[in-house]
């Protein structure tokens, strides 16, 4: 017989394969109102709608227990699956938790990630309420899945957005990626100078935090509805600012334009970058992990959104036949590519979160530094 074609899974890319996976699958139960494609799955039980997400952590992809504490991580862990309920403005309730455990941990180092958990639920009023273990041949994997509710009228999809709408986010953006960069820094150089090597972390503080202990904006969302504001579409920030706003785009089949001059960054963000040679605007845009909400409302709403802290208006979405852009400093204008977090990238990807080498190979990064030298 004639052997069949084997395909790289790179030859898809993260999304591509999901996409290949599940297209055979229709949804067959009336209570399935929408399944792939968005921050969560949507199930319609009575008056309430049951939102329900799942994340996976695989050591050595997603973290490294060399510099992140395993209280960190499981407060990391929980909290990633409550901002994409918050993402699709709802309120998580429940959680399960399913491990995979390699012979080198303990039951001590297991406490230390259920510690986190605990204080991630007792943060956010989550409960606990099953999962699973097993062995595990490749290290620590940890697997949560989240239940959310909202009602019909108060649920918010990616595919919403309308021409004119104005593009927002939450808090700030690249601090998680630099964060990390820190991180990888100092482990690199405990490394080569022994036991001894105590890093220094002075200053750097806030972009430690964003990286091993995010939150997600559970302030946003009700300050969202205490002002009358439901958004025309909604994510968070998990794979990078450039990349979602794509899903946003590609969802609600519209185009956008974003203002360099507008992305929100902290001041440790910045004075990391300079210390790397690091350019800013492509951690911001491409670095991911910040666990922010990327929003679009009308733009009749622009002085209730004005109004509330912490969120900043950075473009407006235009019609699909436009494209999506980043308009720099100078009014030019370079096209936004999905150079995120992608899980299986093909080879036209570039790999954003964890991927040091991001600042040396993105064509942003050049693109950017033509326009300002010209």
């Amino acid at each position: 017989m004639e052997k069949q074609k084997q395909t790289e899974i790179s030859e898809l890319g993260e999304f591509g394969l999901i996409n290949h996976l599940t297209k055979d699958f229709p949804l067959r139960n009336p209570q399935t109102r929408t399944g792939i494609g968005d921050d969560a799955a949507v199930l319609s039980f009575g008056d309430k709608e049951v939102l329900v997400t799942t994340d996976l952590l695989l050591e050595g992809i997603h973290f490294d227990v060399r510099y992140v504490p395993l209280k960190h991580l499981g407060y990391k862990a929980a909290v990633v699956n409550f901002s994409d309920i918050y993402a699709m403005n709802g309120i998580p309730r429940q959680i399960t938790v399913s491990l995979g455990l390699s012979s080198r941990f303990t039951v001590e180092n297991i406490e230390q990630i259920y510690e986190g958990i605990r204080l991630a639920c007792e943060m956010y009023g989550v409960d606990l309420v099953g999962g699973d273990t097993s062995a595990s041949a490749s290290g620590l994997i940890i697997s949560v899945t989240c239940l959310g509710e909202a009602s019909k009228e108060e649920i918010v999809y990616r595919n919403g957005a309308k021409e004119t709408d104005l593009i927002c986010v939450s808090g700030d953006l690249g601090s998680a990626y630099m964060g990390l960069q820190l991180l990888e820094r100092e482990n690199q150089v405990a490394a080569s100078a022994g036991k001894d090597f105590i890093p220094n972390f002075s200053g750097k503080e806030y972009i430690l935090e964003r990286q091993l202990k995010p939150e997600a904006r559970k302030d946003i969302i009700y300050e969202l509805r205490k002002a009358g504001i439901r958004p025309t579409s909604m994510m968070d920030i998990s794979d990078g600012l450039s990349s979602e706003l794509l899903h946003i785009c590609h969802s609600s089949d519209v185009g956008c334009r974003v203002y360099e001059d507008r992305i929100p960054i902290d001041y440790q963000t910045a004075v990391m970058a300079e210390e790397l040679n690091m350019n800013l605007v492509t951690a911001a845009m491409n670095g991911g992990e910040d666990y922010e909400l990327l929003f679009t409302v009308p733009l009749t709403d622009r002085e209730k959104v004005e109004r509330i802290k912490e969120i900043t208006m950075i473009g407006y979405v235009t019609k699909p036949s436009l494209g999506a852009a980043l308009v720099t400093r100078d009014g030019g204008e370079i096209p936004i590519r999905a150079q995120g977090w992608n899980a299986f990238p093909t080879s036209s990807d570039l790999v954003g979160a964890r991927n040091p080498e991001m600042e040396s190979s993105s064509e942003l990064e050049s693109e950017i530094k033509e326009k300002e030298n010209q």
